[in-house]
């Protein structure tokens, strides 16, 4: 009977990721930044692996797409710059 119950092995954990436009107020140490959300909120993010890897920079200005978990919406990760 246990067999009969089907497991997703995580994935919809991998896939609730909130997407927010934002715009980076402060450059931190270690790669961190303070980016302000629309409604006000302010964020920790850091660069995503992708953009790091194509050193893709990110000043104080500009404007910036960030992935925030459902469980904790005070950090983020920056996955696109706009500019």
């Amino acid at each position: 009977m246990a067999d009969s119950k089907k497991h997703n092995n995580g994935e919809s954990k991998k896939n609730d990721k909130i997407e927010v436009e934002g715009k980076v107020i402060e450059v931190l140490k270690g790669s961190d930044y303070l980016v302000e959300l629309p409604n006000g909120h302010t964020v920790k993010a850091y660069v995503s692996g992708k953009m790091r890897i194509n050193t893709i920079r990110v000043l104080p200005g500009d404007t910036v797409t960030v992935q925030l978990s459902p469980y904790d919406l005070t950090r983020g990760i920056i996955t696109w710059n706009k500019r």
